[in-house]
């Protein structure tokens, strides 16, 4: 009981003013800022994170994949210049270039980049793997990862997933870090029933369920939204107010934001 209210404390202060028609509402770079001559067009990049903290994003968003070795890696789709991620050792792949030259990179040297700044959360996106026992070593070495380079902090770091085992576990491990669901098939009523904290939808969701935004924050529940470029889309999620915009274009988001951007990430340890 004690671990529920203290992270529902610690989520009260983390997060905007919900509930608010003006809430403050905070912008993730999606796959970090990557397109921009910074980074070179590539996705999930160090450069793209880096590019992301130095424009004052308040969250950077980044995937990540467990290797058939167990080495957690960063990318978004399962396969690298068209070698398997989750069937073959890293080994096999580390050589593997993103758009900008990188090679793609390890968890461990990602978050090196990450643990530079404080004042933009990684938003730590958890793909779905093989099965149950994979997901469940891959969200136990990231923890553990996270600890290594002091980010295992709820001002630090949070959690999205499309695997709602994923999310449940966090839920029961680590009650005090948002943790948000991303398939989008799921009323906000059912996720605090399973003590899941959060919901990050694709913005179509919300407009065929607008009065989710609502009821997750009656809940006390956080609410992020992706991926959302356009300006009349923007315009939209600004509207229904919701607390972060996930997206590939920081600077337009910003734009149409003016004094609404929240940049602040405040919590209150105990």
């Amino acid at each position: 009981m004690k671990r529920i209210l203290l992270a529902s404390v610690l989520l009260a202060f983390l997060l905007p003013t919900v509930g608010s028609a003006q809430n403050k509402i905070a912008i993730a770079a999606h796959r970090g800022y990557w397109d921009c001559p910074e980074a070179g067009g590539a996705q999930n990049s160090i450069a793209s994170l880096k590019k992301a903290q130095d424009f004052h994003c308040w969250g950077s968003e980044f995937d990540v994949h467990l290797t058939a070795d167990n080495v957690v890696v960063v990318n978004h789709d399962p396969t690298i210049n068209g070698k398997e991620i989750q069937t073959n050792t890293f080994e096999f792949i580390k050589a593997e270039e993103l758009k900008n030259g990188e090679a793609i990179c390890t968890l461990d040297q990602y978050l090196e980049q990450g643990a530079k700044c404080k004042k933009t959360i990684l938003v730590l996106e958890l793909k779905k793997q093989q099965n149950a026992e994979r997901e469940n070593l891959m969200t136990d070495l990231i923890v553990e990862a996270l600890k290594q380079h002091g980010l295992f902090k709820p001002n630090r770091v949070m959690f999205i997933s499309f695997s709602m085992f994923i999310c449940e576990k966090i839920a029961r491990e680590h009650p005090t870090f948002i943790n948000q669901y991303l398939e989008g098939d799921v009323a906000p009523a059912d996720l605090k029933a399973k003590g899941i904290n959060g919901l990050d939808y694709h913005y179509k969701v919300f407009r065929a369920h607008p009065e989710w935004v609502k009821e997750a924050h009656d809940l006390g529940m956080s609410v992020n939204v992706w991926t959302v470029n356009k300006e009349k889309d923007i315009k939209a999620m600004i509207d229904l107010g919701v607390d972060c915009i996930t997206t590939n274009d920081p600077a337009l988001v910003r734009k149409l934001l003016g004094k609404r951007e929240n940049q602040k990430i405040k919590v209150k340890l105990k």
